[in-house]
């Protein structure tokens, strides 16, 4: 079996910039006025070690300012390193900052052949591409308007188009697939799918951990600028899991147990959430985690999920009921229960009692966003009462590497004979 060539290999590649005080700092630096060190060094890159091979669709996750973006514009040439080596085999595209070579003065058609010419194309070569390039951006008589009169969704289409169509031996994407609407968006995953099969090397970074778990052949994981692990998409994510919230030590790659960042504990929840009540029972405390206890917004499709809420009585209440429910980005109800539905709780409870409630189930929402929001209620004499509701309080962002129809995966057992 022949083996994979390498298409990247990045070996000790350093970024770091230098931090001054004041503007004048700089000058006497540059005309070699102080022997001090008149700047703070600032890292975005340390030693970072990647090999990609030819064909392989590789995806790099981390919070921001770990890095991402620094190490693809490295790769592409944008920056150069301040120390080690770097070697690319094949022709790159890149989609980084989309249509940053287009003059806002020329028209669609002009920019294509202003950017195929600064990409190394012929006039003939963009002829032959330029049928797919309209096709595709998709944006009718527009392309023969000057780009200063487009919206923003129109520009980036177009720019996405020309990136797209120019048939690299490399593609890079920063988050460039979000672009557009929803049938935008379904054009170019189509066309990833199609570079996949063509067989060609895809390195990409997005906080879409669904794209993450369902393109990637190998996932790399950043943080603050150092390479913190690489491996299969789901142990990948597991780890950013614990990185996002605080419970991840980098000298022993486990969890730390009790330590949590108040920082990145409010990961997913909405400061300005509506809340309303007459307080009578509160809200003081609630967590998203997974099966394993982590506590994360992110969660994979058809893993266990556990939402739990701390709950402080100020007053003596009948029978209270505790509710969530779930929604999508536009509002609309999907799913929920209460512990009265689930006959799970039925009993009275004294001022200044605590209760805690965790509600476990099993997530079997497509891949997306959604919201959480979170209620304690009851009845006082047949007269319905709101305690404590939070609306939208939380994020919940299911990770998916399969989505079907509809908001719900039926998880259909298939034969054919």
């Amino acid at each position: 079996m022949e083996e994979q060539k390498t298409a990247i290999c990045a070996r000790q590649i350093t970024k770091m910039y230098k931090l001054y005080q004041k503007p004048q700092d700089r000058l006497k630096e540059a005309f070699g006025l102080s022997s001090k060190k008149l700047y703070k060094e600032n890292y975005a890159l340390k030693g970072i070690d990647l090999t990609i091979k030819q064909g392989e669709t590789v995806g790099i996750i981390g919070t921001n300012g770990s890095g991402k973006s620094t190490i693809l514009k490295i790769i592409t040439g944008v920056l150069n390193p301040t120390s080690g080596s770097l070697t690319v085999n094949g022709r790159i595209s890149a989609l980084l900052e989309l249509g940053a070579g287009f003059n806002m003065e020329y028209n669609g058609i002009e920019n294509i052949y202003l950017n195929g010419t600064m990409m190394g194309f012929s006039q003939k070569e963009i002829d032959e591409k330029l049928e797919d390039i309209l096709a595709f951006a998709d944006i009718g008589d527009y392309v023969y308007q000057p780009c200063k009169t487009y919206s923003s969704g129109m520009f980036v289409r177009l720019a996405f188009a020309v990136a797209i169509n120019i048939e690299p031996e490399i593609l890079i994407v920063d988050e460039a697939l979000s672009v557009g609407d929803v049938f935008f968006q379904a054009k170019c995953y189509h066309k990833f799918e199609e570079f996949k099969k063509m067989g060609k090397t895809i390195l990409f970074v997005s906080h879409d951990l669904s794209s993450i778990a369902k393109y990637c052949d190998r996932v790399i994981l950043l943080n603050k600028g150092t390479l913190l692990g690489e491996g299969r998409p789901k142990e990948m994510i597991d780890t950013y899991k614990r990185v996002l919230v605080g419970q991840y030590s980098e000298d022993s790659g486990t969890e730390e147990e009790g330590q949590t960042s108040k920082k990145t504990e409010a990961a997913g929840i909405n400061e300005k959430a509506l809340e309303y009540g007459t307080k009578a029972g509160e809200i003081l405390e609630f967590t998203l985690s997974d099966e394993k206890g982590i506590k994360t917004n992110a969660i994979i499709k058809g893993e266990i999920f556990r939402l739990q809420m701390t709950v402080k009585f100020h007053e003596k209440v009948q029978a209270p009921i505790f509710a969530f429910t779930i929604k999508d980005k536009q509002g609309t109800e999907l799913t929920g229960t209460n512990t009265m539905v689930e006959k799970a709780f039925l009993s009275s409870v004294e001022k200044g009692e605590v209760k805690r409630i965790t509600f476990t189930q099993k997530v079997d929402l497509q891949g997306g966003e959604y919201l959480i929001s979170l209620g304690v209620t009851g009845y006082e004499e047949d007269k319905f009462q709101v305690y404590h509701r939070l609306y939208d309080v939380l994020n919940l962002t299911v990770v998916s590497e399969k989505n079907t129809v509809g908001y719900y995966d039926c998880n259909s057992k298939i034969e054919i004979e």
